[in-house]
């Protein structure tokens, strides 16, 4: 199951039932787990912790050192979670002194050429499409897609469920639940067909579809808005997600609704 042209180190650990393909480097303090495959040409570098069923396809690097000027050798790992699939040419770091770790939830499936920085917390169920870049430091919660060539700056949040379209430049927090489109990126509406997908009903979806009119479509400033959705919206989960997310904001939340002006308009 391990080629003879692979290089592992002695230290590094190795479940039963991995199988790994010729040219491929595991450093030590590594770790594989069961049913997972590794392809030709993937570096796997010290820190690494692999679930079970990984799947890592050629020429990946796989928890390199952070490619940041802080980090000063400090132990950290990078961890990627049962039955994810990373596709060619992913380059994904391990964590600084800040957490000590990149986090990869599973059942994920990362996309050719994308790359995830160090410290950044991945969710469960996540779909990364190509050459997805993801700065220092970045939080994504369960089941976000991200579409191809979406680049996103260092400490923001993307809610879970939220669906960021291609070429996106993310430079502000993303609320759960959302579509996010347009530059400066905005609020697109309710991502209602991965929703229904995921199994929520149609008076759900309505009901988060209530909470964002008031955030982003109505026109109020983000803390009058909460406290309209506070004494108007009745209480659920996705209703407190949503007022938490948008508190515990750092680098603020991204624009509202934006009407595209019309020949008309203009004229």
């Amino acid at each position: 199951m391990i080629h003879p042209l692979t290089y592992i180190h002695p230290d590094a650990k190795i479940a039963p039932g991995v199988r790994i393909d010729p040219f491929t480097t595991i450093h030590k303090n590594v770790e594989i787990g069961e049913g997972s495959w590794i392809g030709s040409n993937v570096t796997i570098m010290e820190g690494a912790r692999i679930g079970k069923n990984v799947k890592i396809f050629p020429s990946s690097i796989i928890s390199a050192i952070p490619q940041d000027l802080k980090f000063k050798g400090e132990d950290s790992v990078a961890i990627i979670g049962d039955n994810t699939t990373i596709r060619e040419c992913v380059t994904i770091n391990r964590g600084t002194a800040d957490k000590k770790a990149t986090v990869i939830g599973n059942d994920c499936l990362i996309m050719a050429y994308s790359h995830i920085a160090h410290d950044c917390e991945v969710g469960k169920g996540c779909i990364f499409s190509n050459n997805t870049t993801l700065a220092g430091h970045i939080q994504v919660g369960d089941y976000v897609v991200l579409a191809g060539l979406t680049a996103i700056q260092q400490f923001v949040r993307i809610g879970s469920h939220a669906f960021v379209t291609g070429g996106s430049l993310v430079r502000k927090d993303i609320p759960p639940y959302v579509k996010a489109a347009r530059e400066p990126l905005s609020y697109v509406g309710v991502n209602s067909i991965g929703l229904k997908r995921r199994g929520y009903s149609i008076e759900k979806i309505n009901h988060i579809l209530d909470i964002y009119r008031i955030l982003f479509v109505r026109g109020y400033n983000v803390s009058k808005a909460l406290s309209i959705i506070e004494t108007d919206i009745p209480v659920s989960d996705e209703r407190d997600e949503i007022i938490s997310f948008v508190r515990d904001t750092g680098k603020g939340i991204m624009k509202g609704y934006i009407r595209r002006m019309s020949n008309e308009d203009v004229g």
